[in-house]
């Protein structure tokens, strides 16, 4: 099992990374987390867009789902033809969002690229059982365990802290945990702190904490500094290019 990560900006795309998007493959199986704006491109860097299997999209903010529209054009107009119909998992409303994203009819909308699914608990997608929480956020929002032979991970998506996201994540082996804040900046029904991710992560007892959502305008030297004085783990912050391997 393996993640890379695609994209790690939270908010907005930034120099070095796009928004979220988070590559997880394993027994030839590829699985997107998110596919927010500027993702597209970089994920190209690491699968063909043709071996992508599914996407499960956390919540409906651009940053999170707004590539899917470039996906949609991928999908349906290539040169070679029309490619299969993927399964796509998200909030309520997902198809139609999307569909507005793009301007198209809600019917069919991208019904024809993309087979929509909610989330149910706990999912099969491929070799991964994918266990969904919610969380804490002002539109529907689901923090994600994805699990295969024994090893695990957890996204939180864009949450404040929320013990549903402790819970979902003990004892995994790698938490992809926002931190799109720094101390006195507080926001807790929006976002996470590094501290706070911090603390959450300590609580579950997770292996690797690897924090995410870098808004580009905070200096992240300061926030691991922030985190590392509540989490004495193995803490990493995320770069677009970096991969994890779950022996």
């Amino acid at each position: 099992m393996r993640v890379t990560v695609v994209g790690c900006a939270g908010s907005f795309p930034g120099p070095s990374s796009p928004s979220s998007c988070y590559l997880v493959e394993h027994d030839g199986f590829a699985l997107v987390l998110d596919l927010g704006n500027g993702a597209l491109g970089a994920l190209q860097r690491y699968a063909s867009l043709d071996d992508i299997d599914a996407v499960a999209l956390s919540h409906l903010h651009a940053d999170h789902c707004l590539d899917l529209c470039s996906f949609y054009v991928y999908r349906r107009y290539h040169p070679e033809g029309p490619r299969p119909r993927i399964p796509v998992y998200g909030p309520a409303g997902t198809a139609d969002r999307m569909a507005r994203a793009y301007d198209l009819p809600a019917q069919p909308g991208m019904n024809g690229e993309f087979e929509f699914r909610s989330y149910d608990a706990p999912l099969r997608i491929g070799p991964f059982t994918v266990t969904v929480a919610r969380v804490r956020h002002p539109v529907e929002a689901y923090g994600l365990r994805v699990e295969a032979d024994g090893r695990s991970l957890v996204y939180s998506g864009d949450t404040g802290p929320t013990p549903a996201l402790v819970d979902l994540a003990r004892g995994v082996d790698v938490a992809l945990f926002e931190a799109s804040l720094l101390d006195g900046m507080e926001m807790p029904d929006v976002h996470m702190t590094g501290r706070q991710a911090a603390e959450l992560a300590a609580q579950a007892d997770v292996g690797t904490l690897v924090l995410t959502h870098l808004v580009p305008w905070h200096d992240t030297e300061v926030l691991e500094r922030q985190a590392r004085e509540a989490f004495t783990g193995d803490l990493r912050l995320a770069a677009s290019g970096m991969t994890i391997d779950l022996p």
